[in-house]
């Protein structure tokens, strides 16, 4: 198997991707937050200390995938065209879907990885003053599409 992101010696270096045409891509990843229900319940009510914890968590992860090769070093400076984050509140858990889209070089994969990161990110940031048990669980990519290799989906 031979890693794009490694040189003829070893070495780490970006991809280039100056001579692929811009195609449409779009990936979709999720997180799970866990949390004490009350605090879920709070969430559902708008009863957070903190304000609106479901739209600083969107507005987080949104942002996140914009600014993914600022993070990641190897990652490609592309247009994120698109980017939504759905949060599902569960009896147990905040399930959070990123789907990030694009027209470019490259895919979306580790933008929506790390728009649902640092989505979670931001959930724990809000009820952490109430729910210091709550955390991250199973960050992942569900699907992505275009490219070379086309279309992959997670199976269950």
């Amino acid at each position: 198997m031979k890693f794009t992101h490694l040189d003829s010696a070893g070495q780490a270096r970006m991809v280039d991707v100056t001579d692929k045409q811009p195609t449409k891509r779009a990936a979709t990843a999720s997180a799970t937050v866990v949390c004490d229900p009350e605090i879920l319940r709070r969430i559902a009510s708008g009863e957070m200390p903190k304000g609106d914890v479901l739209a600083v968590a969107r507005i987080a992860g949104i942002a996140a995938a914009k600014r993914t090769p600022e993070l990641l070093p190897l990652a490609h400076v592309i247009g994120v065209h698109g980017a939504a984050v759905d949060l599902t509140l569960g009896t147990e858990s905040i399930e959070v879907v990123a789907t990030v889209r694009t027209a470019d070089r490259t895919g979306v994969e580790m933008e929506a990885l790390t728009a649902a990161s640092v989505a979670a990110l931001a959930l724990i940031d809000m009820v952490k003053g109430l729910d210091r048990h709550a955390y991250i669980r199973e960050v992942k990519l569900l699907a992505k599409e275009g490219g070379r290799s086309g279309r992959w989906r997670r199976d269950a």
